[in-house]
């Protein structure tokens, strides 16, 4: 975990309420995908936690949903602006042993992280499929993106107007992979877990008090024992999850 400034490059909508933030900083701390950061906002006690969609040369790229005060105020910020964020946050996805066409699945902002995965599974001549969910059409980002990487994208919207209709376990049908990746909201996580019929790492979100793992705010169970989100986590073996109810 490192502290540093950064600077706002760019900070502009990409779909409907969700926006890209870059900045220039140290982005050395950030060592493997599916990381986050914890952002210092004024005014605001705790820190807001957003998931690195992309990191390299001291360009740092953030993808966030407008959802409460923190956010709303993060979309206001200009180019110039200077923001004090803790980096290299959580455990982030392995790529250890990794072949065959892993499928990356994210469900809303939660494709953002995978978007670094993508890009670092391919740098290793590895071609990912990906799934990626939303509501609708106005929803969806980061399509394009994807693909030009080399990833072979699906989208599927649950009001069916892009893409497949139905939820990203209704566009995972069908398609032949060698391991997954998930990173969304904890119903389409679950639903992911039940479907997939290989090995695979989770993401989870979760409300955060510290975000380094000193308050145990964010704790849940797993097939070990209680284990930190922001610590241990974000990202379980698909192995390690257990689930309430």
């Amino acid at each position: 975990m490192e502290k540093g400034v950064f600077t706002i490059t760019e900070n502009v909508p990409v779909a409907a309420g969700v926006y890209r933030m870059v900045l220039a900083g140290d982005t050395s701390a950030v060592t493997a995908p599916g990381q986050f950061v914890d952002i210092r906002l004024p005014d605001l006690y705790l820190r807001r936690p957003i998931s690195v969609c992309d990191a390299a040369d001291g360009r740092l790229t953030l993808v966030y949903k407008t959802v409460g005060r923190g956010t709303e105020r993060m979309a206001d910020m200009g180019p110039g602006r200077e923001l004090e964020l803790l980096t290299g946050l959580g455990n982030g996805f392995s790529l250890d042993g990794c072949s065959g066409r892993p499928l990356l699945a994210g469900g809303g902002v939660g494709a953002a992280p995978l978007y670094l995965l993508a890009k670092r599974l391919v740098q290793r001549g590895v071609r990912p499929l990906a799934v990626l969910g939303f509501n609708g059409a106005s929803d969806v980002f980061y399509a394009d993106e994807f693909a030009a990487l080399g990833a072979d994208v699906t989208i599927a919207t649950a009001d069916g107007s892009r893409g497949v209709k139905g939820f990203v376990t209704d566009a995972m049908a069908g398609l032949s992979y060698s391991y997954v990746y998930a990173c969304g909201p904890e119903p389409m996580l679950r639903a992911v877990w039940e479907s997939s019929a290989t090995d695979g790492q989770f993401s989870f979100e979760a409300r955060m008090g510290c975000g380094f793992g000193a308050c145990m705010g964010c704790t849940r169970q797993t097939v070990n024992g209680p284990r930190r989100v922001c610590k241990d986590g974000p990202v379980f073996l698909k192995g390690e999850i257990v689930w309430d109810g």
